[in-house]
């Protein structure tokens, strides 16, 4: 990386469930203008911005900036499905570290439906037409009682399964996991607890999947202002948070050959992008002690620690029953109560846990801080496909 980004501020509002929110704009000003106090700076002084979301028409970027503030600026729309949040960071982030520009806004925000998520356009072809041809060679395709996220994430689950012989049951463990976290979060959707026998009774979804093992359609928004250190100094800001590394990647030729459901939800995609930011900040993931990582279903947090390099392949039960993916454990993931309690504003997903593992770098996280923490990482997946790792660190 050329020159160095910091996070100068960040923000968002309190997630909320379909139909108990502001309009997507209104969410999206606040967090904007949450992030922009945050770094004690004006509108004026941003130079470009990015802005992610999923379900909206075109523009929608500009329809909640410029509640903000007109400038004239550059304002690109963002949308690389449920990664769309964090891919407006990594373009951002981009800018600033190119020198094109000093202070770069990111925003993101969703304004969803209730129920499972569907395809927008009727009259074409879907995006994941191939991946769905995949599921139909190895689990099958339920073409009226499961949606496609259900059905690749609970192939998943099953191929999980079938290759390191745990059951089904264990992923119920995430979910009560999440909740915990979460009961310390205010701008968590869920914060009461579950039990695991609760998890396991709720209505099934795919593949061994149940309700409480999915994220819940969610309405939100997140922001954040990355800048340079040259930029910083001019305004009187003390560096605290800077992004050491970012990777996005996308897909594989295997992807549609291997017949492998792990691959078909993004595995290989987050193995890929971890590998360059690792490899680009000369950390070990195993040293890191908080993560914030996309549990859009309970497997997928399973996948996640294995294709981050948490643990090793097969490595995620012993992981998981000895508490190490928690508090008194060696590494806290998703403090916030991630997806599967905070909710998952498709748009705004990876600015919140921008905003989260910004907070822990800080110290300011509240009854969610984790001890002692000097670099924080961040995993956000959009199928189809995309995926980004962010590796930040404390700085001074």
């Amino acid at each position: 990386m050329s020159r160095r980004v910091l996070v100068a501020g960040v923000g968002m509002v309190p997630f909320a469930k379909p139909g108990k929110s502001e309009d997507y704009f209104d969410m999206g000003a606040k967090a904007i203008r949450a992030a922009l106090s945050d770094a004690g700076l004006g509108y004026e002084t941003v130079e470009q911005a990015f802005a992610g979301y999923v379900y909206g028409d075109s523009t929608s970027g500009q329809r909640a900036i410029y509640n903000v503030g007109m400038t004239g600026i550059p304002i690109v729309n963002v949308n690389n499905n449920c990664a769309s949040g964090s891919s407006a960071l990594w373009l951002a982030r981009q800018v600033v570290e190119s020198g094109a520009a000093e202070c770069v806004l990111a925003v993101g925000f969703e304004q969803m439906r209730p129920g499972p998520l569907l395809n927008a356009w009727g009259d074409r072809p879907v995006p994941m037409g191939r991946h769905l041809e995949v599921l139909d060679r190895t689990y099958g395709v339920d073409r009226d009682n499961a949606s496609n996220a259900m059905q690749f994430f609970g192939g998943a689950t099953q191929e999980y399964c079938k290759r390191y012989g745990v059951s089904p049951d264990l992923f119920a463990k995430i979910s009560v996991k999440s909740r915990k976290h979460a009961a310390n979060n205010p701008y968590a959707v869920f914060r009461d607890p579950v039990t695991e026998q609760e998890v396991l009774d709720s209505p099934a979804l795919y593949g061994g999947l149940t309700r409480l093992q999915a994220c819940p359609p969610t309405c939100g928004a997140g922001a954040a202002i990355v800048c340079s250190d040259e930029f910083a100094r001019k305004h009187g800001i003390t560096p605290t948070v800077a992004i050491a590394a970012q990777a996005l990647s996308t897909d594989f030729p295997d992807l549609f050959t291997a017949d492998d459901m792990l691959k078909v939800v993004g595995a290989d995609i987050t193995k890929a992008a971890a590998a360059q930011v690792y490899e680009t900040a000369g950390v070990d993931p195993r040293d890191i002690k908080v993560v914030e990582l996309h549990d859009c279903f309970s497997i997928n947090e399973v996948l996640c620690y294995e294709a981050l390099g948490l643990v090793e392949e097969g490595g995620s039960e012993k992981f998981i029953l000895d508490g190490d993916n928690t508090y008194g454990g060696r590494v806290v993931v998703n403090p916030s109560g991630g997806l599967l309690s905070k909710g998952h504003p498709l748009g705004a997903t990876g600015l919140a846990q921008c905003a989260e593992l910004v907070w822990q770098l800080r110290g300011t996280a509240d009854a969610r801080q984790v001890d002692d923490v000097t670099v924080a990482l961040q995993h956000n997946l959009g199928l189809g496909g995309a995926g980004v790792v962010t590796l930040y660190e404390k700085v001074s």
